[in-house]
């Protein structure tokens, strides 16, 4: 998807071209992935209601992920400490990074995620939901293999 050209290439995408995955306490938006960029990055906006809590510990061998807070107080983890981030705040976590973030806060939080390369992680939203809605209850070897297959490592 390499450009070599002297005008246009960009890629214009208006807000109904962009997939939302709402769910009970938060919505995805997907507003690049990487089938959009090429594989060469994924951008989701990620908006939490109060108390909407997150993933643990976790990494990925495959790619880097940053969190940048647009709106209310995330927790982020950097792998050794919480921090108490606000808007304008950025987490960047190389690939094999230990990660976390979650909404705690009594107010909604809404984050931009930026990972590269730009793996598939739509689908990694997407089948976490459809687990969910269809109220399937995964044994732990289940959820491990689940998360393998989605670069997700969690630390336990």
């Amino acid at each position: 998807m390499s450009y070599l050209g002297t005008t246009g290439g960009a890629r214009f995408r208006p807000v109904d071209e962009i997939t939302v995955l709402d769910r009970p306490a938060t919505a995805t938006h997907f507003v690049a992935p990487g089938s959009v960029t090429g594989g060469q990055f994924g951008l989701f906006r990620y908006d939490m209601v109060p108390g909407a809590g997150g993933p643990g510990a976790h990494f990925h061998r495959t790619f880097s992920e940053s969190f940048y807070i647009l709106d209310g107080t995330v927790r982020l983890f950097d792998g050794e400490n919480w921090v108490s981030a606000t808007s304008g705040d950025f987490l960047y976590v190389p690939s094999g990074g230990v990660h976390a973030f979650s909404n705690d806060a009594d107010e909604p939080a809404s984050m931009l995620i930026l990972f590269a390369p730009g793996a598939p992680r739509e689908d990694f939203f997407v089948e976490l939901a459809e687990i969910a809605e269809a109220g399937r209850e995964l044994s732990v070897a289940e959820w491990d293999d689940f998360y393998a297959k989605h670069d997700q490592y969690m630390l336990r």
